[in-house]
């Protein structure tokens, strides 16, 4: 086959661990950076270009759009599905889970276990809010923030109250969420392929910090997740339509309870920890559904 991977880091651990992937099981691989395709968008024939040459050739793409640039990266992908190429996770899934508080409201519609949440547009509900949440300490949440950035632990009323202000004065959204102070300063990542839980570890973040990223300094280490865990990985992943995921997991007094779900999940921490060939398995699992897509298409299905 021949795979693209849209990113703009082709250095990355990532990307080259999907690429050493490919090239062991015979696909050519090529990387792309999204930033600097350019489409035709017509009726007949939608085309993405690249510099100075046409990718009309892939057989699939593998999509690690950067959060910062998930307008114009959707778009690209977008273009590429409307060609029939196969995407490992779809434009529509990304764009959902994208949105912190889009996904939030999928999964709670789904029965999928959440910190109790609260959104508002003014400051005049702050102590609404407070209150919807168990009150301080709470955690506040910008929701164009990602890997831990613009998020705040509140540590009690005037300190929430404070950054709340702060934040409606720059005209940024933001939710508030319940603290779990059981936790422990600590998270469950699932790594998802299709439908299943391919990988899990257990992060803990840096001294001082109850945020467990492991770019803030987080470690991480093996678990064994629980099959309540495990289910509700699954169930959260398939809530945002994404095949490939890293959802991310409290353990609370009152179940699992998922505070992310990653479209382009980071590999370097889940394959250091587990020793597991994870960009082999989400290759395995293109491979798996190209064919499958073929034959559909042979027997008339689609």
């Amino acid at each position: 086959m021949k795979i693209a991977i849209m990113s703009r880091g082709p250095k990355l651990y990532s990307t080259q661990s999907l690429v050493k992937a490919c090239k062991a099981r015979g696909h050519e691989v090529e990387i792309i950076n999204p930033l600097k395709c350019y489409m035709n968008i017509t009726s007949h024939k939608p085309t993405v270009h690249y510099k100075d040459k046409v990718l009309d050739y892939f057989d699939a793409v593998i999509p690690r759009i950067g959060a910062s640039i998930t307008f114009y990266g959707t778009a690209v992908l977008r273009q590429f599905e409307m060609g029939g190429v196969y995407s490992a996770n779809e434009s529509v899934a990304i764009s959902r889970s994208r949105d912190k508080l889009r996904s939030l409201q999928i999964m709670s519609k789904k029965g999928i276990g959440l910190p109790v949440t609260g959104f508002a547009n003014s400051t005049a509900m702050t102590e609404n809010l407070l209150e919807l949440v168990g009150g301080a300490p709470c955690v506040i949440k910008l929701l164009e923030g990602t890997q831990g950035k613009g998020v705040v632990l509140a540590e009690n009323t005037k300190a929430a109250e404070s950054v709340m202000e702060l934040v409606s004065g720059t005209k940024s959204n933001y939710l508030v969420q319940e603290f779990i102070k059981e936790s422990g300063g600590t998270d469950i990542r699932c790594f998802i392929v299709g439908d299943k839980v391919v990988a899990s570890m257990k992060r803990t973040g840096a001294e001082g910090d109850f945020r467990s990223n492991l770019h803030r300094g987080g470690s991480a280490k093996v678990i064994k997740i629980t099959p309540e865990e495990r289910s509700t990985a699954v169930r959260a992943a398939k809530a945002m339509g994404l095949n490939v995921a890293g959802v991310d997991i409290l353990r609370s007094n009152h179940g699992p309870l998922v505070l992310e779900v990653n479209s382009s999940p980071g590999l370097e921490g889940i394959e250091t920890a587990t020793g597991k060939d994870i960009a082999g398995m989400i290759i395995d699992f293109i491979e798996n559904s190209v064919k499958k897509k073929v034959s559909n298409k042979t027997r008339g299905e689609g």
